[in-house]
């Protein structure tokens, strides 16, 4: 008659996984990826250049670059769940819309970096980091990204369009008509998109005194617009 002991009972197949698992790589994986993730948030904020900056996005580099080296750590040693994640991570979808293309670099760059320390690769990683991070930094700080304004203005009559014209058109760089609708009460609204000289918005308030004009405000905006 077999016998069974105390340690059969407790014997499973987590415990033969566990076995193959080094703590101290793993550790040293998230670390890194953690101290990449750093750089990367770094650089971000450094070379960022849009209209609004978003700190929960730049956060969020960080832990995708964690995530990321967790997920291949995980899979790593198993080929099994390797095929099980890849089937679970088809099934998400993000919603958020990136208009930025260097929004996109930068997660590809917090996702390259994350499956590099997951496989170890720690010298690669730096080492391709830093020569990122110096490109980002030295192109970035060089290279000004000019972004246009919308200028809104509402005016109930017609003849003064051409006033309106010539004064954007002496303060400003550039400018082009983005959309004209009939607003009720028989007033119009009008949208520019102008390009100012260093930043000089004194121009607004020459139209906002034009007789006829109801107001004039402006917007800034990244240079996607809708009518």
């Amino acid at each position: 008659m077999e016998t069974i002991n105390f340690e059969d009972i407790f014997k499973s197949s987590i415990l033969e996984k566990t076995s193959n698992f080094s703590i101290i790589d793993s550790v040293i994986g998230l670390i890194v990826a953690f101290l990449v993730g750093l750089f990367i948030y770094y650089v971000y904020k450094k070379t960022f250049s849009g209209v609004i900056y978003s700190h929960t996005f730049n956060i969020s580099l960080i832990i995708m670059s964690m995530t990321t080296a967790l997920i291949i750590i995980g899979i790593s040693s198993n080929v099994l769940l390797s095929l099980g994640m890849v089937g679970a991570l088809s099934i998400v979808r993000f919603r958020t819309p990136i208009k930025d293309p260097m929004d996109i670099v930068y997660l590809f760059w917090a996702i390259v970096a994350g499956i590099l320390c997951g496989a170890g690769f720690i010298p690669l990683v730096v080492i391709g980091s830093i020569l990122i991070g110096l490109v980002l930094i030295l192109f970035g700080n060089r290279v000004r990204v000019e972004n246009p304004y919308l200028l809104v203005v509402r005016y109930n009559e017609t003849s003064i369009e051409k006033t309106m014209e010539h004064v954007i058109s002496e303060h400003v760089k550039k400018h082009s008509v983005k959309s004209k609708s009939i607003m009720p009460g028989n007033d119009f609204e009008v949208t520019y998109e102008v390009r100012v000289k260093e930043n000089d918005m004194i121009f607004i308030n020459h139209i906002s005194n034009i007789e006829g004009v109801k107001s004039a405000i402006m917007l800034s905006y990244d240079g996607n617009f809708t009518a």
